[in-house]
């Protein structure tokens, strides 16, 4: 994905501007109502999931080439069908129901319920946890489409279950999470927040509301000494020199934990782009890894056309697995997706489609290079599993790795120095 400067990226439509402009009033309204800050969590909490107005709660088209990138279940029926083969691992060895963290377009749910049946192992019931009323429909739609017969087995959750015991699978759903940006600079850690310009300021209405934007949004970077407590117990662990930035995701570390009290037999398997803490904190990535994608260009401006624009980070695989085992889960493995994908098939599958047929057989394995290819997703995309009495029987704990992590171990670089 190209990098550009926000200048120079398209324009949106009127409409399109006109329903950034409405979210970028809720932004600064809520900066006001706070005292004229908020953290940048905060901020990107709103951008990606403001009821309505928010990138993933509104309804513009964000996967695929239509929309603004491009993930793996967008890519090839090969990712899908291949994770369907650990996901039907796990339940084997816990319970027949699989629960997925946003279900994007729902071509994840579609390639792996059928995968599974084709390899009879349909699970009882296949839960989306979905906060968009957009998405949801557009999931229900390509699951009637693509297989009628078994949208009864489907549903859709508000919140997650009380209890939970099966396959649990979150494909890039921890980079969306909202993060801290937090700043050490000479023995100082300041988070660094989002205020309003003074122009921005003077546009304020005696009752606080603020006017339309113009085409500028007033958004602006402050620091402030950090204030949440846990915040600033995990930023005094980490151990970086100079004039330092980056993130933190609180919101992942309650994710890991929400889910941990739930799982009572089973794993969670989540796929995202990240690197362990030695990497993730590495002194050549000081400016930290937050970037933003528009219209399939990747830019590092999270205040440019908020809602019409997805804002990530990377994700901090140590934190995950730290979080999890202190949580009372087994780290079940973790590698890169390009071993992940090997391990579990996908070249067996790519088999499946004759060489003779060109049309089909030549689009199938360019899609497999990217998945897999170090240049591409292979090496940048990782694997992480953690489970509880993950077993063949009750008196039996598996000494064995899932089939996904049966080679390229990369848990050593977990370890933080």
């Amino acid at each position: 994905m190209p990098s550009l400067h926000p200048a120079t990226l398209p324009r949106p439509s009127v409409d399109a501007a006109e329903h950034s402009a409405r979210l970028a009033e809720l932004i600064r309204r809520d900066i006001i109502a706070q005292g004229g800050w908020i953290p940048f969590a905060r901020y990107m909490e709103l951008a990606l999931y403001a009821p309505g107005l928010g990138y993933y709660t509104a309804g513009a088209h964000k996967f695929g080439m239509a929309g603004d990138f491009i993930t793996a279940p967008e890519l090839s029926p090969l990712f899908g069908r291949t994770v369907a083969r650990q996901i039907a691992e796990i339940m084997r060895l816990s319970s027949p129901h699989v629960l997925e963290l946003g279900a994007g377009s729902g071509k994840l749910a579609v390639d792996m319920l059928a995968e599974l049946e084709k390899l009879g192992d349909l699970p009882d019931s296949y839960s989306i946890l979905e906060v968009s009323a957009d998405l949801r429909a557009r999931q229900r739609k390509l699951i009637r489409e693509s297989l009628p017969h078994l949208l009864g087995r489907v549903r859709w959750l508000n919140v997650l279950p009380y209890q939970f015991s099966g396959a649990i699978v979150a494909n890039e759903v921890l980079d969306a999470l909202p993060v801290h940006l937090v700043h050490w600079c000479d023995g100082e850690i300041t988070e660094r927040g989002v205020a309003l310009s003074e122009s921005a300021l003077q546009d304020a209405s005696p009752e606080g509301a603020l006017a339309a934007a113009s085409s500028e949004n007033g958004f602006i970077w402050r620091e402030r000494a950090i204030g949440d407590a846990a915040l600033w117990q995990a930023a005094r662990r980490i151990r970086v020199t100079g004039d330092y930035s980056s993130e933190i995701c609180l919101a992942a570390r309650g994710l890991v934990n929400s889910l941990a009290q739930r799982l009572e037999q089973g794993a969670l398997l989540f796929i995202d782009y990240g690197f362990g803490a030695r990497e993730f904190y590495h002194p050549q990535r000081d400016s930290g890894t937050l970037m933003c994608h528009y219209r399939h260009y990747a830019h590092g401006d999270p205040f440019f056309l908020p809602g019409l624009q997805d804002i990530t980070a990377h994700v901090n695989f140590t934190d995950i697995a730290e979080c999890g085992i202190d949580a009372g889960l087994d780290l079940i493995g973790y590698t890169s997706q390009a071993f992940f994908l090997i391990n579990c098939g996908i070249t067996a599958l790519l088999q499946d489609t004759p060489p003779e047929g060109l049309l089909e057989y030549l689009p199938l394995s360019a899609q497999l290079q990217t998945l897999t290819s170090p240049a591409e997703m292979g090496e940048l995309f990782k694997v992480i599993a953690m489970g509880r009495k993950c077993a063949a029987s009750p008196d039996k704990v598996i000494s064995n790795p899932l089939c996904g992590f049966s080679s390229g171990d990369l848990t050593r670089s977990l370890l933080v120095d």
